[in-house]
């Protein structure tokens, strides 16, 4: 398949201007929104190694700097506001298919969720696939949670998180809705894949939020796969975005 990758620039509806870039396929069936997680970019390498699978797989990818990333603008808020970075996304890809999924992992499938939870989404937003999401705002007690919590939370954190990690937060801390809650309001069909070996997300979070979702739902737990995007999340990725567009068509089948 022919590969055209390019730049892109997305606007938010909250004013912030965000640094993208898009796989384009030949006569693509859907696209895909690729959210990625904290600390990461679009050019991340497992974000690419994600995008170049599913464009691979006959898809448009569209994936940006979420904002506080990279070359993005605007300051990171952890799942939050970044639900304004997904619809923009969105709405590029609507430029060249009918059909569009948001894939997210991590803070990335908070964002997902939340967008996917919203009423933003009700037009025509085909399903979500949610990697190495958190079922509610709580930390395992081992130091990558414990390292992550003072880089987001204290002033401190905060500052090393932008100067080390390029990261950009928000001194401002909400409670939104945790993930638990927001898939209840998710009526697209939602995918989960986790990790048996994710050291941040516990894997009982997944059965949780399945629990929790509506009919049209799958879940897959991978075992060599830790968080996020790691390279075994790969093929899982592409199965549950699969899913979601058969799963899709078959509603559309069904009597009114």
């Amino acid at each position: 398949m022919r590969l055209r990758t390019s730049g892109a620039r997305l606007l938010t509806s909250d004013r912030v201007s965000l640094a993208g870039r898009r796989w384009e396929a030949e006569s693509a069936r859907a696209a895909v929104v690729l959210v990625h997680g904290f600390a990461a970019t679009c050019e991340h390498p497992p974000v690419v190694a994600v995008a170049e699978a599913l464009h691979e797989h006959g898809l448009d990818v569209i994936a940006y700097d979420a904002r506080g990333h990279g070359r993005s603008g605007g300051s990171c808020t952890l799942g939050d506001l970044e639900e304004h970075d997904v619809a923009a996304a969105v709405e590029i890809a609507r430029e060249r298919c009918d059909q569009v999924l948001v894939v997210g992992a991590s803070m990335g499938a908070i964002a997902a969720v939340r967008y996917a939870a919203s009423e933003h989404a009700e037009n025509g937003l085909t399903g979500v696939v949610a990697v190495s999401c958190p079922a509610r705002w709580r930390l395992p007690r081992n130091a990558r949670a414990i390292l992550a919590a003072g880089l987001t939370r204290t002033r401190l954190g905060r500052l090393l998180a932008r100067r080390h990690l390029r990261v950009r937060l928000s001194s401002t801390w909400v409670t939104p809705e945790p993930p638990v809650e927001l898939v209840e309001h998710v009526h697209v069909p939602i995918a989960f894949v986790h990790g048996e070996r994710d050291r941040f997300i516990p894997p009982g979070d997944v059965y949780e939020l399945f629990a929790a979702s509506n009919d049209a739902r799958h879940v897959e737990m991978v075992p060599a796969m830790g968080h996020a995007y790691d390279v075994a999340a790969v093929p899982a990725i592409v199965r549950a975005v699969d899913w979601v567009l058969e799963e899709q068509l078959a509603l559309e089948q069904l009597p009114a």
